[in-house]
Parts: structure tokens; C-alpha cells; sequence
């Protein structure tokens, strides 16, 4: 892609997402009021954060790949399941991965 056209790409981007973050806040709040909308937000956000985790954790590339990330990722779903605070869930993980990685755990 010429540097032109990654300008172009970029700016009709920032143009598309400033149209719909206007579009958020033109909304009118009754309609944000409805139970089945609030919802329905609540369950988008948390599948949308599940999805970038999973493909984070379980791919390198192309490729799927399993290696210590996956095990200290359910240490720290655990850890959260047991309502530790975030700063343990967080060190709880990363110690798991680096224990695995020095056993020779890719």
C-alpha cells in the first residue's frame, strides 16, 4: 500500500469513527433506558473483551499457538473467580507464565 493511499485509509477511518461516536451521543437516552438495551450493551462489551483475550492468548500470527499464556490466563480467571484483587490476579499470572516458560514451556 503507497503511503498516499494509507492516508487515505487513515483518514476515511478517523472520519468513520467520529461519525459514530456522533451518532452514540445524538442517541436519545430513553432509548439507552430500556432495560433490554442496557443489557444487551453490557453483554456486547464483555463478549468483545473475551474475544481480543482469547485470540491474545492462544494465537501468534497466522497460527494458534498454546503455550504459558494459556495456563496463567486461567490462573488469573480463577484468581478472579475468587474476587483476589486485581494487582494479585495480575502478578498470579504473570508468575505462572514465567514459571512455565523457565520449565521449557514455550
Amino acid at each position: 500500500m503507497s503511503t498516499v493511499a494509507t492516508w487515505i485509509a487513515l483518514v476515511v477511518a478517523s472520519a468513520v469513527v467520529f461519525a459514530l461516536k456522533l451518532a452514540g451521543h445524538l442517541v436519545p437516552k430513553h432509548w439507552l433506558a430500556e432495560p433490554r438495551v442496557a443489557r444487551t450493551a453490557a453483554l456486547v462489551t464483555v463478549a468483545l473483551l473475551s474475544a481480543l483475550v482469547a485470540v491474545q492468548t492462544a494465537t501468534r500470527g497466522n497460527e494458534l499457538v498454546l503455550d504459558a499464556r494459556l495456563p496463567a490466563l486461567v490462573v488469573a480467571a480463577i484468581a478472579l473467580a475468587l474476587r483476589a484483587p486485581f494487582i494479585v490476579v495480575v502478578l498470579l499470572a504473570a508468575v505462572t507464565a514465567a514459571v512455565l516458560r523457565a520449565l521449557g514451556m514455550p
